[in-house]
This record gives C-alpha cells, sequence and structure tokens, in this order.
C-alpha cells in the first residue's frame, strides 16, 4: 500500500474517530494501543466501507480527493454518511490532526486523473 493510499485512509479514520465521539459518545481511538475500538457499530460500518472503496479506487496512488473524483464510487446512502462526517469533523481536523489536513488540502490540487483507465 503507497503512502498516500495510508495517508487517505487514516484522514479517513481520524474524521470518523471525531464525528462518532462528538455524535455518538464514541471514546475514538485507543492511544496507548493504536487499535480502532471505540467507534459505534454504525461508524465502524462506514469506516470499513470507506476503506474498502479506497482499496478499489482504479487510481490507486495517483488519485486526487474523493469529493474532486470523475467516478463516484460511494453509493448514495454512503456517500450522505460520509458528507455529513466531513462536514462536522473537516473544520476541527485542522488543529486536532494539521498534518493530515494540509496533506489532504496539498492532495486536493493534485489534477484528477481522466476517468477512461
Amino acid at each position: 500500500m503507497s503512502g498516500r493510499i495510508r495517508r487517505e485512509k487514516d484522514c479517513v479514520a481520524r474524521m470518523i474517530e471525531i464525528y462518532c465521539r462528538d455524535m455518538h459518545g464514541g471514546a475514538g481511538r485507543s492511544r496507548p494501543t493504536g487499535k480502532e475500538g471505540g467507534l459505534c457499530p454504525e461508524c465502524r460500518r462506514l469506516l470499513d466501507y470507506a476503506n474498502a472503496r479506497i482499496d478499489r479506487c482504479v487510481f490507486g496512488a495517483k488519485k486526487s480527493t474523493c469529493a474532486k473524483c470523475a467516478i463516484h464510487c460511494y453509493n448514495k446512502e454512503m456517500r450522505a454518511r460520509i458528507k455529513e462526517v466531513m462536514r462536522h469533523s473537516g473544520p476541527k481536523m485542522t488543529y486536532r490532526h494539521p498534518w493530515l489536513s494540509l496533506m489532504h488540502f496539498l492532495d486536493g490540487f493534485k489534477k484528477t486523473p481522466d476517468s477512461r483507465v
């Protein structure tokens, strides 16, 4: 797995953790072990779904951010849920995870690959 894909998965996980902690009372990441375990079942399913979509992305490490992608691979329900998570968590990422926020911002400047893969 490339560093770009690993970073994107980490960014999505951190956003879902923030959302779950704020909205569902989830504990988020267990700091000493680094294992995911504090997510509610709903948020856990969303994270698993997002990771599966990232793994199956036809553009791989060459991709821009999902919001700029020509191919939207999330189903309607999951797309609505991840948008809700990002709207809530996005502003908080700047001070909770500044490096991930900066890298995600810079990834947004990458040219979106041609959808004819």
